[in-house]
């Protein structure tokens, strides 16, 4: 059997959405509607003629509403094999009609627990009768049509105009499918709620992961490689999947990872002076707190403007024309503001292929959450790195005490580190960067990449010399031996900032007073693998 004529459709639906339109349309058709509570006011008042389910049943709804469609008279109708003779043979024993179309969404549980509702609230919208309904219909698939989304109501109809009045196999396998992601994801919001919510587990027995709304990119990291962007069912920050995108071409994989990388640092500046960040391959290579999105961008590019050419930009405050202008001069893949000015938005028309997004809210750096890596055989979870360390947190354990500057730019230079993949080394001066070291295998080189990168920009601007010179350092992990400060110092550093806890913390402190330098601890590691 392929084609299915529907004669008989149940609609109990939380989202009215396009539902009068679809009785009509099914009316017209001289389909017959069964329908429950709001549901079938909502047609009734259309001028609509439709069954009450408890008029198939015989039995009134109850408790509440609770109880209304788990009956035989329902879900016989449902799952009965219509070509099989004892299912044809018990429902005409027990008077049970055949259903041919169910459409059912499900109670709002995810924006019951958005709004804050109190725990009763939000667990009377557990859908019960509904994804038993849609269960039923979606495994009896060969025989029953189910529609579980308002925006396939007009793909429904148009299938059953090309069909006269009746549904394709195909069609009703894709529907199928479809519901029973739906109710995977449905049943995996519960879940999570009642996991991390309600029982405050952080690592459940059963980890739901899931997401909707694919968007397929072009490729992943490399063209052999397919890829795809979901958002998350339930609550879940605001960020780069969300950004509106206002001109260029589509995201790349590479291009979200770069882009969610610059946002993430980016956000940690929220609500302070004008600040830029340069992301190249999930790394910052620049960035810069100034009085002005501009003087911002200028520091910012001036720490290693050769890995900025293709990067990607991020910024913490509207966007301003004479800043677009600026970031225009060099090629740019992407750029990330809470906002954009008309004049912005005019420089940037001149760039055809550069995606500028347009974020809102910058999410908050300190948000709860898991972070989830895929390995063979398995997943990796860990809380996100929300952890955070003010001035008064710091222990000085060197001789010399820092200066103000030097405190400052020591916490400039530990928020940014925290985004660098380790071993981090990052140099900075006066709220800017000056040299970046990311990803080496070892910390003494990771200090000698990012002195040769403000050497490198110090030539190319033609500074008396580096911004090294007189600059504070952070190392995301604690220094194992004191070869990498050691590099560091000769560099021109005065100042460090690391976690500590090496076996050999007192050479390492050692050497910091041989050299002159001021050092403090947080007590908080950061590796970024």
């Amino acid at each position: 059997m392929n084609d299915v004529t529907i004669k008989r459709a149940l609609l109990s639906v939380s989202d009215k959405s396009g539902l009068v339109e679809l009785g009509q349309s099914l009316a017209q058709r001289g389909v017959e509607l069964v329908s429950t509570g709001g549901t079938a006011k909502a047609l009734r008042d259309a001028g609509l003629t439709v069954k009450d389910v408890s008029d198939l049943t015989g039995f009134p709804e109850m408790m509440d509403g609770r109880v209304k469609t788990l009956h035989p008279m329902v879900h016989g109708g449902l799952l009965a094999v219509r070509d099989n003779p004892e299912h044809f043979a018990a429902m005409e024993q027990h008077a049970i009609g055949a259903i041919d179309l169910v459409v059912v969404n499900l109670y709002p549980f995810e924006a019951t627990v958005m709004r804050g509702a109190e725990r009763p609230d939000i667990i009377e919208n557990i859908d019960i009768g509904g994804p038993s309904m849609v269960r039923s219909a979606a495994k009896n698939h060969q025989f029953v049509t189910i529609v579980t989304d308002p925006a396939d109501y007009t793909t429904l109809t148009a299938e059953l105009d090309g069909q006269d009045g009746a549904t394709s196999l195909g069609f009703r396998k894709q529907m199928a499918a479809k519901a029973f992601a739906a109710t995977a994801a449905y049943d995996s919001m519960i879940s999570q709620w009642f996991a991390f919510a309600d029982q405050g587990q952080m690592f459940p027995d059963m980890l739901a992961v899931n997401g909707k709304a694919p968007v397929e990119l072009r490729y992943g990291e490399n063209p052999h490689q397919n890829a795809a962007l979901y958002t998350p069912v339930g609550p879940h920050a605001q960020g780069i999947a969300q950004a509106e995108q206002l001109q260029g071409k589509a995201l790349s994989y590479n291009n979200y990872n770069d882009a969610d990388a610059a946002l993430e640092l980016c956000a940690e500046f929220a609500g302070g002076d004008p600040a830029v960040v340069i992301v190249k391959h999930a790394n910052p290579c620049g960035v810069a707190q100034r009085a002005s999105l501009l003087e911002a961008w200028e520091e910012a590019l001036a720490c290693d403007s050769v890995s900025a050419f293709g990067g990607i930009v991020a910024v913490n405050v509207p966007l301003d024309g004479p800043t677009a202008e600026a970031i225009c001069a060099i090629f740019t893949e992407v750029v990330i503001a809470p906002s954009v000015s008309d004049e912005a938005r005019e420089a940037f028309a001149k760039k055809k292929n550069l995606r500028l997004l347009v974020t809102g809210d910058l999410p908050d750096p300190r948000r709860g959450g898991l972070a989830i890596k895929p390995i063979t055989g398995g997943l990796l979870v860990q809380s996100r790195d929300n952890g955070a360390i003010t001035e008064a947190d710091l222990k000085v354990v060197t001789e010399r005490q820092p200066t103000e500057q030097e405190l400052k730019d020591c916490l400039f230079a530990w928020t940014v580190a925290r985004h660098v993949k380790s071993n981090a080394i990052v140099y900075a001066k006066d709220g800017a960067t000056a040299g970046i070291g990311a990803g080496q295998m070892n910390r003494r080189d990771s200090s000698r990449i990012a002195a040769m990168k403000a050497a490198e920009a110090a030539e190319k601007y033609q500074w008396a010399a580096s911004r090294a010179v007189g600059s504070a350092v952070a190392s995301d992990a604690f220094f194992p031996f004191a070869d990498g400060l050691l590099a560091a110092a000769e560099a021109g550093a005065t100042a460090i900032i690391q976690p500590g806890g090496s076996m050999r913390d007192d050479e390492v402190i050692a050497a910091a007073n041989d050299a002159g330098l001021a050092m403090v601890l947080t007590g908080m590691r950061h590796f970024r693998h």
